[in-house]
């Protein structure tokens, strides 16, 4: 399947001001639009990289945009040939736990490296901090043991069908410093649903619009009926968001979505800037012992300079905007590059 697939997979070469960054990327279009990572694209020079097919052919590239929020960004190709091979983008809401993948990139500079494993679980809560920024992104990943690696990031992940269904994006490693990372089994990946949503208004407008519920929280636990679960408690409710239309309180404990468990605070913040502005949603809270049923009609996300799209803080104080930071543990980093300065 390798060598029907890599045609469609590019590598990314960035100039900082200081040294040289790498990263991959996967072709959407014969326009020559290509999806990638934001920080695999956040230090370029002139908004411009350098892009290798993997054919060793070699292209300039402008960003078209870019977004923090879910690390997401998409370049495109000056003058791009008229041979190019999109990607096949599938399906993450069909993927199971047990599927078998293949991540596809540029990991430490090697252009097309093939790796494969399965998914280990899904709607995994992965926070992770952009490196020379305070953005700190939540996503609810694809988790992988596929081998992937600093270079990876931006990358497909594909299906046995040869369908994209994940953005390699970061991996959990031992150590504090991502220099010294590498992979140990436990990786990553936007899933693609959300990726699709968030590169189409890229190359619509050049930014995407997030939706948010309006709360600030806290991880917690939650007993109704008899029965103790994790969840989100919120500690507060801005006014006027969807939260507060929807009738949503302070200390009520969010203990599902849509039927889907929510294990805390990170893992409703991710649930919710993978939906959409105006998209409703289900939320089970328990109040008062009780658990209830609360329908929430989801709002654009007002960005400035310090909010995120999400809904939540974990592990420490809370923030009305909406950024989820992890408590300082450290563990999940976006993949440094192959630096070569």
């Amino acid at each position: 399947m390798s060598a029907a697939v890599s045609a469609s997979v590019v590598s990314i070469k960035v100039t900082p001001q200081q040294g040289q960054d790498e990263g991959s990327g996967i072709i959407l279009d014969t326009k020559g639009h290509i999806l990638t990572n934001n920080h695999v694209v956040a230090g370029a020079q002139n908004n411009t990289v350098t892009v290798t097919l993997t054919d060793g052919r070699i292209f300039s590239a402008t960003i078209v945009g870019t977004d923090t929020t879910t690390d997401l960004a998409v370049i495109v190709l000056k003058n791009p040939p008229s041979d190019l091979s999109p990607a096949a983008l599938g399906d993450s809401s069909a993927v199971v736990v047990g599927d078998p993948v293949m991540a596809v990139g540029n990991p430490l500079g090697l252009a097309n490296t093939a790796t494969t494993g399965i998914v280990s679980a899904l709607d995994r809560p992965v926070s992770a901090s952009e490196g020379g920024s305070s953005t700190t992104v939540v996503t609810n990943a694809i988790q992988i043991d596929a081998a992937i690696n600093p270079g990876n990031s931006g990358g497909p992940l594909f299906d046995a069908q040869g369908r994209v269904i994940g953005i390699t994006s970061s991996i959990a490693t031992l150590s504090q410093t991502s220099s010294q990372s590498g992979s140990i089994g436990l990786g990553f990946a936007i899933p693609v649903n959300l990726a699709k949503n968030i590169a189409s208004q890229l190359i619509s407008t050049g930014s995407a619009k997030h939706a948010f519920l309006g709360v600030s929280l806290q991880d917690g636990t939650a007993t109704a009926d008899g029965v103790t679960r994790q969840g989100a408690v919120i500690e507060q409710v801005s006014s006027g968001s969807p939260a507060s239309n929807a009738g949503l309180q302070v200390k009520d404990v969010v203990v599902a979505i849509d039927g889907k468990a929510v294990a805390g605070a990170e893992s409703l913040t991710g649930y919710v800037r993978a939906m959409s502005a105006g998209q409703q949603a289900t939320l089970t809270v328990v109040r008062g012992g009780k658990a209830l049923d609360v329908t929430v009609t989801l709002a654009v996300q007002a960005e400035t300079a310090a909010s995120s799209s999400g809904s939540s803080q974990s592990g420490g104080s809370s923030n009305p905007n909406g950024s989820t930071q992890q408590g300082g543990q450290g563990l999940f980093n976006p993949f440094g590059f192959f630096g070569q300065g």
